[in-house]
């Protein structure tokens, strides 16, 4: 699975992307933002504004219980505000 990340994001945790291979057992966004968090110290002070971070799995706008099944990228980015 390709994780993606944007604005402070990718400046927190270093990169703008990643192939993540989460256990079977990470079933929802949620799920897989509490186990990027656990990966390493940047990831997870990054994940430590977790209300203010959006999620798209696959190009689509999602929630944190919105189900990965069949993802093949999930990205992470700050709010999104219009103009």
């Amino acid at each position: 699975m390709k994780i993606l990340y944007f604005a402070w994001l990718r400046t927190e945790i270093g990169m703008a992307e990643e192939t993540a291979s989460p256990p079977e057992t990470i079933t929802t966004a949620g799920e897989l933002i509490d186990w990027l968090a656990a990966l390493s110290l940047r990831h997870g002070t990054a994940f430590e504004k977790r209300d203010s971070i959006r999620v798209a799995i696959d190009q689509e706008f999602a929630e944190t219980d919105s189900v990965l099944t069949g993802a093949n990228e999930v990205a992470f980015f700050p709010p999104v505000t219009g103009g």
